[in-house]
């Protein structure tokens, strides 16, 4: 009945900032048409329900319309969303749709303003770089947990879930493991390093993170299988599926994806999907996570909606990982401010993509935007460093965009 107040609020609202009618008395009418609505649903026949609602709508109107006027017009949304608690989280449930995630630094649950906003509006927190090797063991045999620590104990005194990124990655990773001395180290070396890392981690970190990304990004973005990485290139695909092993073995609990980005593209999804039926043939993975940075014109709702079924048909758990929604189309496109025209088409955008994971909510089991709000991106400085983006659903100021109202609106 909230979630319906809060709805006949927004109806009235809408009629009402038509004739500039006073904030106060668009409140007062949609409590009293709440209220006289509660009374009318008794059993009666429809066509006598609608005479009443018509009533209590001219008695509304006919009251409404002798007020003051010299009151300025109000942003319905803002309106609203200051008046009410509710967030994204709430709109996604978890029994409904699905967890509603955000990649975070640690120096954030410091800060009381995003502490608020990141607990009115997620369940799940992801550390952006701080459970990634070179953040827990930068040199061999020292690990550091303090900031993913300190993270993963936010999450807990919220009630938030944790997933884990990432343990097995081509970026971010100390150039000491494929190093025998100053030698190249051996295919064996680099896996036992493998094995012992994976193991530590998901046991420091068992009962507390619910779901690992195990591998990121091991596919080739072009006509190669897998990226020429330093593992690859030592270990073949054999490291892959020791990182899955060694994750299973660690925490049987834990669910297993596998993550990259540009999952959607036919010819690198496909090379994914054979990747994914291998694994589960052996067990070792229980999803597979898109990452989702995506921008304001791509992906197309056919490309998403392929790769969401293509995923799905493997029966694993679907996550989007790190959502964002660049509003530059290519490298090439210059800085700019955040313009009406851009926020339009980001709403659009955002429009879309929240549509199919709604279409899909019985394999989705999470989204996770990859980073807060627009104060603070890692794509400012990437691909183009220097040019200042807008991704997310958050403005620089902490306040909700025009796709934040967007995608609520179902």
């Amino acid at each position: 009945m909230k979630r319906l107040h809060i709805r006949i609020q927004d109806i009235i609202s809408r009629w009402y900032n038509r004739g500039n009618v006073a904030q106060s008395v668009r409140r007062l009418a949609a409590d009293t048409f709440f209220s006289l609505l509660k009374i009318i649903v008794k059993p009666m026949t429809l066509i006598a329900r609608m005479k009443k609602l018509w009533i209590i709508l001219l008695a509304i109107s006919c009251g409404a319309m002798s007020c003051d006027k010299d009151e300025p017009p109000v942003d319905k949304n803002m309106d609203e969303y200051k008046l009410t608690t509710e967030g994204l989280k709430d709109f996604f449930t978890q029994a409904e749709y699905f967890d509603i995630g955000v990649a975070i630094p640690p120096s954030f649950v410091d800060n009381q303003v995003k502490v608020n906003l990141i607990k009115r509006h997620f369940n799940s927190i992801t550390a952006e770089n701080d459970m990634k090797w070179s953040s827990l063991q930068p040199t061999e045999g020292t690990f550091n947990f303090t900031n993913a620590d300190k993270i993963v104990a936010f999450a807990q005194n919220n009630g938030m879930k944790v997933r884990g990124h990432c343990l097995c990655w081509h970026n971010q990773v100390p150039s000491w493991i494929f190093k025998d001395g100053t030698a190249d180290a051996s295919k064996e070396l680099v896996l036992q390093r493998l094995r012992t890392h994976i193991t530590t981690v998901v046991n420091h970190f068992k009962g507390k993170v619910y779901a690992w990304d195990v591998v990121n990004e091991a596919i080739d973005d072009g006509s190669s299988t897998y990226r020429a990485s330093k593992w690859y290139t030592i270990c073949g695909e054999d490291y892959i599926f020791e990182a899955f092993k060694a994750a299973r073995e660690a925490d049987p609990d834990a669910v297993l994806f596998y993550n990259d980005y540009t999952a959607i593209d036919p010819t690198k999804r496909d090379k994914i999907y054979d990747l994914l039926v291998k694994l589960k043939a052996q067990n070792l993975v229980d999803g597979m996570g898109l990452q989702g940075h995506w921008n304001i014109s791509y992906p197309s709702n056919s490309l998403i909606n392929d790769a969401l079924n293509k995923y799905k048909s493997l029966g694993l758990q679907i996550q989007i990982t790190e959502m964002d929604v660049s509003v530059y189309t290519s490298n090439s496109d210059p800085k700019s401010a955040y313009t009406a025209d851009l926020a339009q088409k980001q709403t659009s955008a955002f429009g879309r993509y929240f549509l199919a994971f709604r279409n899909f909510k019985e394999a989705i089991t999470g989204v996770t935007f990859w980073g807060l709000a627009d104060d603070y991106t890692w794509l400012d400085n990437f691909p183009v460093a220097g040019r200042k983006n807008y991704p997310l659903l958050f403005d620089e100021n902490l306040n909700p965009k025009p796709a934040y109202f967007e995608i609520i609106d179902f």
